[in-house]
């Protein structure tokens, strides 16, 4: 069975989906309470309430879509979280066929939450192993805001120190498949899981996100680097 989930917010899904999709809103449905941050994940209980309402189970292989928002690969990697790996994620961009209005339901189902262990990381992992070379950190924001040029949404601008940046709408950095140990983060622990996603499905199964991303980490009084590296 394949459950098309849409990863917008609400609005935009009555105001047109594709047929059959049901709706995860990004801030009422996959946004939680674990990992800080502007965007902490849901905990075990609820992501198993929102997956079973949205009608996936262990039979269901879930096709979830955005519009270039990085919401979808959250999507991805909450399942992935959470012990569910039959799952995929497209651009609505790129999507030609028709868009429906108003809201759908899934026959709802039983979802078991299995947590995954080791795939994340923590602020305080992090500042001790600042400068660790065995430890790749990449940054999915855009390379302004990873320089600290310009930062619109954390009030302080900058980045995690030693961090590369792997902007979440380009290909991957050359050389970090080779790496020994990956960390990605972004703002808020979205857009990190574009290449999250990317990386876990050219085999580094071991890439981990940071959920708390920088609106964690530049609220901490932790330290930042700025400009080029």
């Amino acid at each position: 069975m394949i459950q098309l989930v849409d990863c917008r917010p609400r609005d935009d899904h009555l105001a047109g989906h594709v047929p059959g999709a049901v709706n995860l809103d990004p801030e009422d449905d996959l946004t939680g309470t674990v990992g800080g941050g502007r965007h902490p994940f849901p905990d075990t209980d609820a992501f198993a309430d929102v997956a079973s309402r949205a009608g996936i189970w262990d039979g269901t292989f879930v096709l979830a879509y955005d519009a270039g928002t990085g919401w979808a690969q959250r999507l991805w990697w909450l399942l992935r979280h959470y012990g569910h790996d039959a799952a995929a994620t497209f651009d609505l961009r790129s999507y030609a066929g028709p868009l429906v209005p108003g809201e759908e339901r899934a026959e709802p189902a039983a979802f078991e939450a299995r947590e995954r262990e080791g795939d994340v990381a923590g602020a305080d992992e992090i500042l001790e192993r600042l400068g660790d070379p065995t430890l790749v950190l990449l940054d999915a924001r855009a390379p302004e805001r990873w320089r600290g040029e310009h930062e619109p949404l954390d009030k302080i601008a900058g980045r995690i120190p030693g961090a590369r940046n792997a902007y979440f709408e380009e290909p991957l950095p050359g050389g970090v498949l080779d790496a020994p140990e990956l960390v990605v983060y972004c703002g808020s622990g979205v857009t990190a899981c574009v290449p999250l996603q990317q990386l876990i499905l050219a085999g580094r199964e071991d890439a981990r996100l940071y959920p708390g991303s920088w609106s964690d980490w530049s609220t901490r009084g932790l330290p930042v680097e700025r400009g080029e590296s």
